[in-house]
């Protein structure tokens, strides 16, 4: 075997139009011999030895030629993914069409869209309270007093901060309320009168205040970590009360409401006094509120701060229909405003 590899060494040398001499030849036979005393493990080194050189020997316009059609291929695999990418996009057909303002520019927002967008009625009675009447109005009212103290002391006038804080509690008794009555209406099989509508609209509202308030106010990591927490607890907490008790529910969530007034009000206040700078309102205020184009955060604060007296009267009714012994889909929801 050792005599046969040797052989086909010579005769690819042969091959390649190279001219062997004698001495060459020669030279061949004692390796070959050489190679036959001392084992496989030489015939194996030689063999290799031939391979790389070969391998070495591969023009470089080879390589380049090879690298090149490598490259090529990458490029129509991308090119490939990107098309199937953007197949896959269009395939269900869910497209946003082009959207603009009333001015022709493209509208900039996917969470909101025109139609969505509305002016606050700064009309609306700020200073209207709701006495508490019996047992379960009073101990909403202390529940909403006990509350207040520990934002008093960890904010005290970081109007900004304390309102970021306030619309992510506020964000969520309207979701939790409207999905509840979501399930209610399935397991009925009857209408709720349009208050599922109504307290998802509430909730999506509060959740605008907040967008807005993060563009104002950026929130550090403590702050970011203290959300976390009220949030998991305020929700769970909630939840259960709005199943046991959606009286008193409605009317913790419009005492809190009005101390949401009370919040922006001292807010204002010191926007007038030049305690906080009157900066420009946040793009995203301008366009949800339709509010001038020059508007400042003291207009930004004024429209929230109308909002939450929505929210304060149709909480405050909400309890009360649950007061009279009724449903809320026996009363028409107060849909339209938002």
């Amino acid at each position: 075997m050792n005599r046969f590899i040797v052989r086909s060494v010579m005769q690819n040398h042969l091959s390649n139009g190279r001219s062997i001499s004698n001495g060459h030849v020669c030279s061949s036979a004692i390796v070959g011999r050489s190679l036959e005393l001392s084992g496989q493990h030489n015939v194996v080194m030689l063999v290799r030895f031939e391979w790389r050189r070969r391998m070495s020997s591969t023009p470089a316009s080879v390589e380049k030629v090879s690298s090149g059609r490598e490259e090529k291929m990458e490029n129509s695999v991308t090119e490939e993914t990107k098309g199937k990418d953007s197949s896959a996009l269009s395939y269900w057909g869910i497209s946003r069409p082009k959207i603009t303002r009333a001015d022709g520019t493209d509208w900039p927002w996917n969470c909101f869209m025109p139609w969505e967008t509305y002016s606050a009625e700064l009309s609306i009675d700020l200073k209207k309270r709701h006495v508490p009447k019996n047992f379960v109005d009073k101990f909403a009212f202390r529940i909403v007093k006990l509350l207040r103290l520990p934002t008093d002391i960890f904010f005290q006038r970081r109007y900004g901060s304390r309102a970021m804080m306030l619309e992510t509690v506020a964000a969520v008794p309207g979701m939790v309320g409207g999905m509840l009555l979501h399930l209610k209406s399935l397991r009925k099989f009857q209408q709720s009168g349009g208050w599922i509508k109504a307290l998802l609209e509430e909730a999506e509202n509060e959740r605008m205040h907040l967008m807005t308030m993060v563009e104002l106010v950026k929130p550090k990591w403590y702050e970011r970590l203290l959300v976390l927490t009220v949030q998991g607890v305020f929700f769970n907490a909630f939840f259960v009360l709005y199943m046991l008790s959606p009286k008193l529910a409605h009317r913790i969530v419009g005492y809190l409401e009005e101390e949401a007034i009370h919040s922006y009000t001292e807010y204002l206040k010191d926007i007038e006094s030049g305690a906080i700078e009157n900066v420009a309102a946040p793009a995203i205020a301008i366009d949800y509120w339709r509010l001038p184009k020059d508007a400042r955060l003291k207009e930004v604060i004024t429209v929230i701060r109308a909002d939450e007296a929505h929210h304060r009267d149709v909480n405050h009714f909400a309890s009360d229909i649950h007061f009279a012994g009724k449903e809320l889909k026996d009363a028409p929801a107060p849909l339209g405003y938002h």
